[in-house]
């Protein structure tokens, strides 16, 4: 028996590391949470224009504008990174682009089904009937890695010939350090792209009508299944969530309107987030963060992005750097020495709306003539009278018909005392007059009697010198009857 018992402990010894072992292999690597530098100067809410890099807790983020693509903001954006379950964002948007009908019934397939133990799910089951539209949303708001296998097989046929389809794209759309393995992020050392890189692929699916449908989606009803009851999913995401009266979410951000979460411990916490205000639109990038840092940093990195930029119109513009005239004929009392500001109004009560960064609406203010047309319908001489139009703005936005406004007088300048007529007076004030006739004055009689006196003055003239002629031949001597010898 005491042989038995020391065998037995004996044998605990010796296996005891294994299941230790076992043990924590079975256990999760928890995510890493990084800290902020100690250096880094204290945030400023009231000030997030001053927003500087070490103030974020993500290694590497930047935020872009949805328009047009143009960087607003980065901290190491081009450094390798895992993007996590932000890989589905391209795993949607392919299905969104590609799927016909995306209320079309699928089976949901064994291999579908084949994903890590750990991963994020939606809930599916092998054999399982639903609709393509509830994978989307499911893989989106839940992060479902089998609900992208199941995309990635609609798709392409296999995950495979799915995964080559992504990397296709992404070199379509330019971005040069991207390459994925699977179509939904779970960590694979050949699977990786940038910051700059996902930001590129987030605009090209913000673009995508269904997929923002999908990417601002808070909650989705998926009915009911040949395998599970109907039920209600909610996303993930605290960025998108307001909370209660009794309990708000203080992650929570108002002008959000999608798009995806990811995480794991090669990857950190990630986030893709977009956001919308005053017609500014706004895409952002954050990996390698913190689990509520993701939030933190999406939200500073918004409110940095809306304070650069501006929404005017061609008026805000115009007041920005208005027109002055130099006018002529004014009277000599005229303390503004003829100088004329021209105001600028809309025309029909309609109006334009310009969306531009600070330094760009004050360049597009300095240099009004390269962006709107501007003509004059009169003279700038005076009389002028204060509203009087004097030409027309023309804006043409990239989009839409051109808009129109009235450059109008905004002062009165009165006529020189002493001024001569001008052409359009003397005409006006000709059909103005209801005499046919010209007043009589002397300088009218001098002008009907000279040609008269003209003729006078020649037929005296030449009366004078025939005179003096004739006058001249009288004194000449007569010759006499002489013989010359």
């Amino acid at each position: 028996m005491r042989r038995l018992l020391a065998l037995v402990f004996a044998l605990i010894v010796l296996l005891l590391p294994l299941f230790t072992a076992a043990g924590e292999s079975a256990t999760p690597v928890p995510i890493p949470q990084p800290t902020l530098s100690p250096d880094a100067p204290p945030y400023d809410a009231e000030h997030p224009e001053d927003l500087s890099a070490d103030q974020l807790y993500a290694l590497s983020a930047i935020l872009i504008t949805q328009d047009t693509g143009e960087v607003i903001f980065q901290k190491e954006a081009d450094e390798l990174r895992y993007p996590a379950s932000t890989t589905k964002i391209l795993t949607v948007l392919l299905a969104a682009m590609l799927i016909e009908d995306p209320y079309e019934t699928v089976i949901v397939s064994e291999s579908a089904m084949n994903i890590p133990s750990d991963s994020s799910t939606m809930g599916l089951s092998a054999g399982e009937e639903i609709r393509l539209i509830d994978v989307m949303y499911g893989t989106m708001l839940l992060s479902g890695n089998e609900g992208a296998n199941v995309l990635a097989e609609t798709v392409s046929g296999s995950i495979p010939a799915f995964v080559d389809l992504m990397n296709q794209t992404v070199q379509a759309f330019g971005c040069d350090h991207t390459h994925f393995a699977n179509p939904h992020g779970y960590h694979d050392e050949n699977h990786y792209t940038t910051a700059r890189d996902m930001a590129i692929i987030a605009r090209q699916a913000m673009e995508n009508e269904l997929f923002r449908e999908i990417a601002g989606a808070t909650s989705w009803s998926i009915p009911r299944t040949n395998m599970r009851r109907a039920r209600t999913i909610t996303t993930r995401s605290s960025y998108l969530l307001p909370g209660s009266e009794e309990n708000p979410n203080k992650y929570y951000y108002r002008f959000a309107t999608g798009i995806k979460t990811g995480s794991h411990s090669m990857a950190g916490y990630c986030f893709v987030g977009s956001a919308e205000r005053d017609g500014v639109r706004l895409i952002s990038v954050v990996f390698y963060t913190r689990d509520r840092g993701r939030w933190t940093d999406t939200i500073k990195l918004m409110n940095y992005g809306f304070s650069q930029y501006m929404n005017v119109t061609p008026v805000d513009l115009y007041n920005m750097n208005p027109i002055t005239i130099e006018t002529s004929n004014y009277s000599t009392s005229d303390t503004g020495r003829g100088r004329l500001r021209l105001i600028c109004q809309p025309a029909s009560g309609a109006d334009a709306s310009i969306i531009a960064t600070r330094t760009e609406v004050e360049r597009m203010a300095s240099h009004l003539t390269d962006l709107m047309l501007i003509e004059y319908t009169r003279d700038f001489i005076a009389p002028i009278t204060a509203g009087e139009q004097m030409g027309t703005l023309t804006y043409f936005p990239e989009l839409g018909e051109p808009v129109v406004y009235q450059l109008t007088a905004g002062r009165s300048i009165a006529r020189r005392e002493n001024a001569p007529k001008t052409i359009e007076q003397i005409i006006q004030e000709t059909y103005s007059d209801p005499n046919p006739f010209p007043p009589l004055s002397p300088e009218i009689v001098l002008l009907f009697l000279s040609p008269l006196l003209a003729l006078g003055v020649l037929i005296l003239l030449i009366r004078f010198l025939r005179n003096r002629r004739l006058k001249r031949q009288a004194r000449i001597p007569k010759p006499s009857s002489r013989y010359l010898k």
